[in-house]
């Protein structure tokens, strides 16, 4: 889900819409995640660089509503249309985001080949941004974090996507890795 967080908050950076530096504003809604979390508290301020690594490396679902509410007008609901609408755009046809961070909600839906086709087009579409995949860890409100992604550091040539893991889901990874001008992109769901 949050691969698609991203997508969208790519697509405004390249619209100039926003800008690595502008600051993103928590509300009482986004402060009131779930973990895994910033636990940034309400009127909190992250700048659009930090937030994405705190989405690639932490996970941070109180960030994935920051960033929701940032772009879809105050409304997480609209930025969830937003993202299916996306997703349908890209061919991901059998997925339906009703979040923004991909805490457990019956009527968030996708499929391992819709992950697939959407890591290719993070990885395309977003050349620019798509380092953030590969960020070992990050700094805020100091503490440091590390990347939950194990593969970046034990399998050659993987550069990043997405690990996520909810009770109801079990453990999901999205991963890509080139080798020998080769990319494959790999997707496991519900381990």
């Amino acid at each position: 889900t949050k691969m698609m967080t991203l997508y969208l908050l790519f697509g405004a950076l390249e619209k100039n819409t926003i800008s690595l530096d502008t600051p993103m504003i928590t509300s009482v809604h986004a402060s009131e995640q779930e973990p895994t979390k910033l636990s940034m508290g309400p009127g909190a301020s992250i700048p659009v660089d930090t937030a994405i690594k705190a989405i690639t490396v932490l996970s941070a679902n109180d960030v994935a509503v920051v960033i929701a509410e940032a772009l879809g007008g105050g409304s997480e609901e609209t930025f969830a249309a937003m993202m299916t609408g996306k997703a349908h755009e890209l061919g991901m046809a059998n997925t339906n985001f009703h979040n923004a961070s991909g805490l457990p909600d019956l009527q968030q839906l996708t499929t391992a080949r819709d992950m697939a086709l959407l890591a290719r087009h993070l990885a395309y579409d977003f050349p620019q941004y798509y380092h953030y995949f590969s960020v070992p860890g990050f700094s805020y409100g100091g503490r440091s974090y590390a990347s939950h992604d194990n593969l970046l550091t034990a399998f050659a040539g993987t550069d990043g996507i997405k690990t996520g893991y909810t009770q109801l889901s079990g453990f999901n990874l999205v991963t890509s890795a080139v080798r020998n001008n080769k990319h494959l992109v790999g997707v496991v769901l519900g381990g």
